[in-house]
């Protein structure tokens, strides 16, 4: 099953509030990521606060991106 995302929240520690289609609010941890090629550069909170919306997944101004798959599957319920 595929699931957009239609909201997405920087918070602090490198972790996003993500809401998809089906309305479901999950948290996904981007620190394990940052070591990994591009991703370094989000390590730069001002550039990892400028996440947004790019068709139905997320997006940096680097043009980092990810799969929504990838994210719903990897992200933990909103506690």
């Amino acid at each position: 099953m595929y699931i957009g995302i239609k909201e997405v929240q920087p918070l602090k520690d490198y972790k996003l509030r993500l809401k998809f289609e089906n309305n479901e609010e999950k948290i996904f941890d981007l620190k394990p990521y940052l070591d990994l090629g591009k991703f370094f550069e989000l390590r730069d909170q001002e550039l990892f606060n400028k996440v947004r919306i790019n068709f139905d997944t997320i997006e940096w101004p680097n043009g980092i991106d990810l799969d929504p798959e990838f994210l719903y599957k990897h992200s933990k319920d909103k506690a």
